[in-house]
């Protein structure tokens, strides 16, 4: 996650009324809630106790920064990022596990939320902008480089202690990229995309579940497009909706560059892409610099405009006061099978996908449910454990100073 200062676009507050009339979430139910006024512009701080806007009914607490677990000291942010928590096997649910998005010598580190007690569980010097991390169906942790010439990493844990990591593999196999996101399926599937202004989407299937050493990478190409449509623009974003398929790679391109393998075969490319999320049999992904997340059927094999700034949700003029959807980055499944969202954005909101209920491709509502106070943080890391009720969020580089790391927000 890369941070971004966004003026915000130029429009009116006139915007609001020229989007479709949204449903406000009921209150009650599994982080049901009212949604809260708007981005809190005028009180942006470094010296909240407190860092989040949240709706009635919520409340926030610290679970561990800086003041807990100082990894890199001297005034250096540990730039807590992803998280994930250990979702099955022994003690499923008790620990957290974050990634630290440093340029070098990056680190895991868990929290345990039983007793609240934090430490780092790998490091390696080697180990650059540690980003996207993610819990596998088969037990163990994928986490990944968002740079340039990018790796994807499993790690291996004690059975007997999740808090120890005894081995960590390199898995090329999935691809040389720019990594943030990842998420893997019961099947064994792993999607991942490449983080840039014309990244594209990928999926992994290995040839057995389980081992990412062996198996094909694809990437996504809409059918409905020529060669040179499938190119990245600011301008012809929105057009990039439709049929599509899942392309093989050359794998030995892919284990040395991915991007140049997509390219080979001129699959489609996307503004930014940085999340990914499966919710059912559809795949979200998150593109930053478009100001959208799309809906992938993995059924169908259709894309879609799912929340979009602009579609379903207003445009976003900071200087204005409005609130809008501004560089969507993390993504995470609510209890309900709703998708939440937060922003690369200052100040970072986290909004709430409704339905596509008349199955037009496009949620049906799009609700702020949150926002950061602080005037230089972002937000990052959105992710629900066991606990239905509680969302983990991180905050990313504060003005507030020691205040890099994680908060829950929880419905009371």
């Amino acid at each position: 996650m890369r941070t971004r200062i966004i003026a915000g676009a130029a429009i009116c507050a006139t915007a609001f009324a020229l989007m479709p009339a949204t449903a406000g979430f009921a209150a009650d139910g599994p982080m049901g809630f009212d949604p809260i006024d708007g981005t809190p512009y005028s009180e942006a701080t470094a010296t909240w106790t407190e860092p989040f806007v949240i709706p009635e009914g919520y409340s926030q607490k610290l679970l561990a920064d800086e003041t807990v677990l100082d990894i890199y000291g001297d005034g250096v942010d540990d730039l807590t990022d992803m998280n994930t928590v250990n979702e099955t096997g022994q003690q499923a649910g008790r620990y957290l596990y974050r990634t630290h998005e440093v340029g070098a010598n990056g680190a895991l580190s868990v929290v345990d939320l039983k007793t609240g007690q934090a430490k780092v569980i790998a490091q390696d010097p080697g180990w650059r902008r540690l980003d996207g991390i993610r819990w596998t169906p088969w037990g163990t942790i994928l986490f990944a480089e968002e740079t340039a010439g990018g790796r994807l990493f499993e790690a291996f844990l004690d059975p007997k202690d999740p808090t120890k990591v005894v081995k960590v593999e390199t898995r090329t196999e999935v691809g040389i990229l720019r990594h943030e996101g990842i998420e893997a399926i019961g099947d064994g599937t792993v999607f991942v995309i490449d983080e840039l202004n014309g990244g594209s989407i990928y999926k992994f299937v290995p040839t057995t579940r389980g081992d990412l050493s062996d198996g094909q990478l694809y990437a996504l190409k809409l059918t409905g497009l020529d060669d040179s449509a499938q190119l990245w623009s600011s301008a012809t974003f929105g057009e990039k909706v439709g049929a599509f398929e899942w392309v093989a790679l050359d794998m030995d391109l892919v284990v040395t560059d991915a991007d140049a393998a997509a390219n080979a075969v001129a699959a489609t490319e996307f503004g930014r892409p940085e999340d990914v999320e499966v919710i059912g049999s559809t795949l979200y992904v998150a593109n930053t610099s478009e100001d959208r997340v799309v809906a992938i059927d993995l059924n169908s094999n259709v894309l879609s405009s799912f929340v979009q700034s602009g579609l379903n949700v207003p445009v976003e003029d900071a200087a204005a006061g409005v609130t809008g959807f501004n560089n969507p980055d993390n993504l995470a499944q609510g209890p309900d099978g709703r998708l939440w969202m937060v922003e690369d954005n200052y100040l970072s909101d986290v909004w709430v996908a409704g339905l596509d209920t008349d199955h037009d491709g496009a949620a049906d509502s799009v609700e702020q449910f949150a926002s950061l106070k602080d005037s230089g943080a972002e937000i990052s890391g959105i992710y629900f454990g066991k606990d239905p009720k509680t969302l983990f969020l991180n905050i990313q580089h504060p003005d507030k100073a020691q205040a890099d790391g994680t908060w829950t927000i929880t419905q009371r």
